[in-house]
């Protein structure tokens, strides 16, 4: 899965969205992810969802509905070859929802009032006020709030979408979500369900992931090229679903800001993120090295940027790859290997298949030139299968056994077996 997510906050009128599916298409994304379209509450968050049936204004014309609006831009990604995407967000939704009044029973309550839900983000306790948490406990009451959700499920289904991102999808019983994904999957069998489970612990993320969800998300956005967590969480998911990385989010800051404007921080992060994961998830304005963080509520198209750099050309060149090679299709034995320099990574990824191994070699340091050099390049991988230089930039034709080559700041090279 290749994702592309178009905030719509930035991509404003479903009317005006064409030309970015058009981009997406050209740098070879297959599936297009886009945040909550639905009716907001009060606070105007995306994630604040008031009502689960209409759509939000901010998003449409005058004429036609709203509901054939969506339709005729899911239409639009699907010709492009692009399968569509939307948040799912059923564990809570907007604090001024009619469903309060409605449906009292189907909340947590807190000292007798309907709670909102919180975190604790660095000692602290964080409370969203704007929304309601939904009270997914077993009793008399679920069974009715399961209902509902299902009826959501499929009028978005409905409408054309091809799969959900299941938005803190951990805070749902296991259960909940196995009876969701096999009602849906039974009358739309290629639906897709992505599990959000960031924050969570990885016996969480597996457990989550064991309720019948297609994919989950990864934290290798934070990795630090050499810290073993990432592998630990990464073997105890890969057998359960596929997981899909993302070298920046809406939740995150620009990687462009983080870098202080380095392109090459943008193009290492991309390249490992998308050949690591099974997946990838990119969001609009990665490709031009935006700034401004995308905010769920005050983001909109007079915010988009005058581009930074254009790394269209180098992200559609590691799609391809991506598109090309099993190996980088799947979450595979992956394992970083021994290097004299700990300025460079060197990573070997087996594919299920026999004959497909990959081997990946970074410059960790998006500063600086390093040197990589071995004596024989086949030492590091099973079988004597060729070696193929599939590297995004400066690709060569013939891999020698004495391999050496000088790695740019950030450069990764990509050399492969098993690919005709």
């Amino acid at each position: 899965m290749r994702i592309y997510n178009l905030f719509p906050r930035l991509a404003g009128r479903f009317s005006r969205w064409t030309p970015h599916f058009e981009r997406a298409a050209a740098m070879g994304f297959d599936w297009i992810f886009i945040n909550p379209i639905q009716q907001t509450g009060r606070s105007g968050s995306l994630y604040s969802i008031k009502d689960y049936f209409g759509i939000d204004p901010a998003f449409l014309e005058a004429q036609p509905s709203g509901e054939q609006q969506v339709q005729a831009m899911v239409r639009a990604a699907n010709g492009l070859g692009m399968r569509v995407m939307v948040d799912l967000v059923i564990n809570h939704c907007a604090y001024d929802s009619p469903l309060l009044g409605a449906h009292p029973e189907w909340f947590v309550r807190e000292n007798g009032r309907i709670a909102h839900p919180s975190c604790n983000q660095d000692g602290r306790r964080v409370v969203w006020e704007d929304l309601a948490q939904f009270d997914f406990r077993a009793g008399a009451e679920r069974e009715a709030l399961v209902a509902y959700c299902l009826e959501i499920v499929r009028f978005l289904c409905r409408l054309g979408f091809n799969g959900f991102r299941c938005d803190a999808a951990y805070q749902l019983p296991p259960e909940v979500w196995e009876y969701l994904i096999r009602e849906i999957k039974r009358e739309w069998p290629d639906t897709v369900f992505v599990a959000e489970t960031l924050g969570c612990s990885p016996d969480q993320t597996r457990r989550t992931a064991q309720a019948g969800f297609d994919a989950i998300f990864n934290s290798s956005k934070w990795w630090d090229f050499s810290s073993p967590w990432l592998l630990e969480q990464y073997q105890l998911t890969r057998e359960v679903a596929l997981s899909i990385g993302f070298p920046e989010s809406h939740d995150t800051p620009r990687l462009m800001e983080e870098a202080h404007g380095n392109v090459d921080v943008l193009k290492q992060r991309y390249l490992f993120t998308a050949l690591f994961s099974g997946g990838v998830m990119m969001p609009v304005g990665y490709e031009f090295g935006f700034r401004r963080p995308l905010h769920v509520v005050a983001t909109r198209p007079e915010d988009w940027e005058p581009p930074a750099c254009d790394l269209t050309g180098f992200i559609r060149a590691v799609n391809e790859v991506k598109a090309r090679c099993p190996v980088f299709q799947e979450d595979s034995v992956t394992q970083p290997l021994p290097y004299p320099n700990p300025a460079i990574l060197l990573m070997w990824k087996a594919g299920r298949k026999p004959g497909e191994e990959a081997l990946l070699v970074f410059n960790k340091d998006p500063w600086n030139r390093q040197c990589f050099r071995v004596d024989d390049i086949y030492q590091y991988v099973q079988g004597r299968t060729p070696l193929r230089d599939l590297s995004p930039e400066w690709r060569l034709d013939y891999v020698p056994v004495q391999f050496e080559f000088e790695l740019a700041p950030g450069m990764g090279r990509v050399l492969v077996t098993g690919t005709e």
